[in-house]
């Protein structure tokens, strides 16, 4: 490790002097490159300086007391130092290890969501307004802009399916784990008896594909326009401006209908298009690597029951980690840190473990 910390210092003062050089500065790719590279590396190289810092602390106490000839207090604020000092290094050693971890090349990216209905009809539906609109603070509280690409709205206010985009750094790392079945468990307001019903809602999450990545032959795509539709109001237009891109080699179906614009409504789709199509490219390598890489905390499966939101005991469940908050309102408020926080850190945990 300690060899790898050493590199990455040395790097870090290289692209500091780079940085410093008239040329690279007109220069504004590798301009640009050079400051992403030194954002990445600043984290590890301010806490390896500490752990350099902490080390000469520790070794300093420790010649104190070997040289000898200090009065008892002396003797005891190096004792006290040196547990102090190995403390801290213990720490910030584990502190390194998370951070040499390998990154994921998407989490700064921009993230688009798909929420669909599943079993439960109108109820599902319904909670699938309810997720848009928690993850839709969520975003706002970090100050990231939503973007509606798609919405299929039934008539009393639900969404059979609804796809968005949001914009922020790092809104990939954040959302990441939100890919699966989020199940559901209320009392619907259709239920006369009062009966608690159980309800899923599926939820895709796809980093935001870059033009350099996917390449799509336009013969290899299908274009029709259709007049968009829904439950009324915004939604609802007089002129075929809505849009359905079909990927003819893959089967991929995707449709836009949110802007009155044509144009706007072919742009957003074939956004969502290269998104899904990098998904898929990027689980196919994955695979072909190794299946054990698709992390403990499941990532991306969208098959799996993830978490259970249960109203009569204002509960939220997350089964990949065993997680129980009994703070159900807050949580659909967008107030997600939390749980987000504690499956960043199990997904931590099962890399180190994998590295050990």
């Amino acid at each position: 490790m300690f060899k790898r910390l050493e590199a990455t210092e040395k790097r870090f003062v290289e692209i500091n002097e780079k940085l410093c050089n008239v040329e690279v500065i007109s220069d504004q790719e590798t301009y640009k490159s050079l400051m992403k590279e030194l954002k990445n590396l600043t984290p590890v190289v301010e806490k390896y300086r500490e752990l350099k810092k902490e080390e000469k602390n520790l070794k300093e106490a420790k010649e104190m007391l070997e040289e000898g000839g200090i009065d008892k207090e002396f003797k005891e604020m190096a004792e006290i130092e040196i547990e102090t000092s190995k403390e801290k290094i213990e720490k910030l050693s584990e502190e390194l290890k998370i951070l040499l971890l390998p990154k994921d090349p998407n989490d700064e990216r921009n993230v688009i969501i798909e929420i669909r209905g599943g079993a439960g009809g109108e109820e599902a539906a319904l909670f699938s307004g309810v997720l848009f609109r928690m993850y839709n603070m969520y975003a706002q509280n970090r100050r990231w802009k939503v973007e509606i690409l798609n919405a299929n709205e039934t008539q009393l206010g639900g969404y059979k399916e609804i796809s968005f985009m949001i914009s922020g750094e790092g809104a990939y790392s954040r959302f990441k784990f939100e890919s699966g079945v989020h199940r559901v468990q209320r009392v619907p307001d259709t239920e006369a008896q009062g009966r608690v019903h159980t309800s899923t809602v599926t939820v895709a999450v796809l980093p935001e594909a870059e033009d350099v990545e996917i390449e799509i032959n336009p013969s290899d795509l299908q274009i029709d326009t259709y007049r968009a539709g829904g439950a009324g109001g915004q939604h609802v237009n007089k002129t075929e401006s809505a849009i359905r891109i079909t990927h003819l080699p893959t089967g991929l179906v995707v449709e836009c209908q949110d802007e009155r614009s044509q144009y706007k409504n072919k742009d957003k789709a074939m956004k969502v298009l290269k998104s899904r199509l990098l998904e898929a490219k990027r689980e196919e390598q994955e695979s072909a690597v190794a299946e054990e890489r698709r992390s403990q905390v499941g990532t991306g499966d969208r098959s799996e029951r993830i978490r259970t939101y249960n109203y009569p005991q204002s509960r939220v469940t997350d089964h990949r980690i065993g997680l129980t908050l009994y703070r159900l309102e807050d949580i659909l408020n967008g107030d997600l840190d939390e749980i987000i926080d504690a499956l960043i850190t199990a997904d931590r945990a099962s890399k180190l473990a994998g590295n050990e």
